[in-house]
């Protein structure tokens, strides 16, 4: 078996709609094409889905906010402008998930949590403060004559109460900040209640700037370079070029060397004092 987790392209779109649809039983409608360009237009790098054995069967999908101009206990249809995203905002401060499935027939193999974690580097990446997201309670129309909302929650914490999508979340380190009422509509599992949860991203930092317009951390690669001899200045030129491929394997930003790196290639000038032989280098 083939599983390979990646950005979402428009090619996908035919997987997307037959696993959502398997995913909610038909009953909360899909994803237009029109609504998965824009998402692809406008933030292409929030949109994850995984691929098993060429096709896809799991997606997450998100936004980027500005809490200070959006409210984030807004509900499903406000925070997404019913489909056309007017809330997504690529200089905000927080990730807002609107979207993670997985095909019913997969969902043995952990794809969720990949899912979880990919996001959670995009989030990390970009200096985003937190992940937020509003999480249906799908079991909760069993309980509802006998318990309310919050009390649902409380037993499915102390898991008195199983609810796979409010378990996983929880086992995934999001805490449950509130709870939101009337938020899907047409959600009748859960009877348009919602939680609402809050993934923190510990190494986030309010005042750092940064020139990237995806606001990414910049990765550095530091060369530990073992002084020798070399026969030319093509052996040189290979070193290098060895060191240049390897942080490139690493998806890094920039190489350092040490400050004297080429100090070797003064090899022919020993004969000089070492200000001079560097002159001649």
């Amino acid at each position: 078996m083939n599983i390979q987790v990646r950005n979402l392209t428009l090619e996908d779109y035919s997987d997307l709609t037959e696993s959502t649809k398997e995913a909610y039983h038909n009953q909360l409608g899909t994803w237009t094409v029109d609504e998965i360009k824009e998402l692809l237009a406008i933030f292409p790098q929030g949109q994850f889905c995984v691929e098993v054995d060429g096709k896809v069967v799991a997606s997450a999908l998100s936004i980027i906010i500005n809490t200070k101009k959006t409210n984030i206990e807004s509900n499903y249809d406000t925070i997404t402008s019913n489909g056309k995203f007017l809330k997504h905002d690529p200089d905000g401060d927080v990730m807002y998930g609107i979207e993670v499935f997985v095909h019913p027939n997969y969902r043995q193999l952990r794809l969720g949590r990949r899912l979880y974690d990919v996001r959670k580097e995009l989030c990390e990446e970009m200096n985003l403060k937190s992940i937020v997201a509003g999480g249906r309670i799908p079991n909760y129309y069993k309980y509802s004559k006998e318990l309310s909302p919050r009390q649902y929650i409380e037993k499915v914490k102390s898991k008195e109460i199983y609810d796979s999508t409010l378990a996983f979340q929880l086992s995934n380190d999001f805490n449950v900040k509130k709870i939101l009422k009337n938020y899907l509509k047409d959600d009748k599992e859960s009877l348009e209640y919602a939680t609402l949860l809050e993934w923190n991203n510990i190494y986030y930092e309010p005042d750092l700037k940064s020139n990237s317009p995806t606001k990414r951390t910049i990765r550095l690669g530091l060369v530990q370079w073992q002084m020798r001899l070399f026969a030319g200045l093509q052996d040189f030129y290979d070193q290098v070029e060895f060191f240049v491929n390897s942080v490139s394997d690493y998806g890094s930003d920039f190489i350092m060397f040490p400050e004297f790196f080429n100090s070797p290639l003064m090899s022919p000038y020993n004969h000089l004092k070492e200000i001079e032989a560097m002159h001649q280098l």
